[in-house]
């Protein structure tokens, strides 16, 4: 995913885990313990403790007093309820990016489509995921809206989730098509462009769920 060598190490140890849970090395339903994430991350026990406890307040764990760590299991319509819950907060967050971002919000857009476009093209399911999240990310600095970014962020990772599990190595191209889209009317600022592209994007995963999830 994306690089986090530079970031610092109480970020590091959460986007290190971050990643193992999206793509299921850190398996849904599975336990583990702090000792043991400590020793996989090779970052200390108190940048590792923080990630967790942020982690279990997104709901990726569950903290068990003596009993270890639960990494949250994959519901049978939790994608459903994510999308549900992430559809608007994304149109939200769309407008607002196309009505506030500056120049030196651009380039991390342009990184971004550049990066699924790529992965597209390789069919590399992980560097889409990591292209994917630094869209994300690129949305959240262009936005004029904090409240808005805190929400929208682990429900983002939630759906990157459902998504590695189900829908990865399909539909990479179409994925990074309705993405663009979303860039493109934020970069001319068109809010009612990007409104309506982000819906589009959201109604691509209502459908991957729907067919996966019933």
């Amino acid at each position: 995913m994306s690089q986090i060598v530079d970031l610092p190490v109480s970020l590091r140890a959460y986007r290190a885990l971050e990643e193992m849970i999206v793509t299921l090395e850190l398996a849904p339903g599975s336990t583990t313990t702090e000792a043991a994430l400590v020793e996989r991350v090779s970052l200390g026990r108190t940048p590792v403790r923080e990630a967790i406890q942020r982690l279990a307040w997104e709901g990726f764990l569950l903290v068990r007093p003596r009993a270890g760590l639960l990494v949250a299991p994959l519901e049978g319509t939790g994608w459903n309820k994510v999308l549900d819950a992430r559809c608007g907060i994304e149109v939200v967050l769309a407008r607002s990016a196309a009505l506030a971002i500056q120049a030196d919000a651009q380039r991390p857009f342009l990184q971004a489509s550049e990066g699924m476009y790529a992965a597209a093209a390789a069919d590399d399911d992980r560097a889409f995921l990591a292209a994917d999240k630094a869209w994300d990310e690129a949305l959240a600095k262009a936005a004029d809206n904090p409240y808005a970014v805190r929400v929208a962020a682990p429900l983002q990772t939630h759906s990157r989730r459902y998504w590695y599990r189900y829908r990865r190595g399909s539909g990479l191209a179409q994925a990074a098509n309705r993405h663009i889209a979303v860039i493109e009317a934020v970069l001319r600022g068109d809010a009612a462009g990007a409104e309506a592209a982000m819906g589009n994007l959201m109604d691509m995963l209502r459908q991957d769920a729907a067919a996966i999830m019933g």
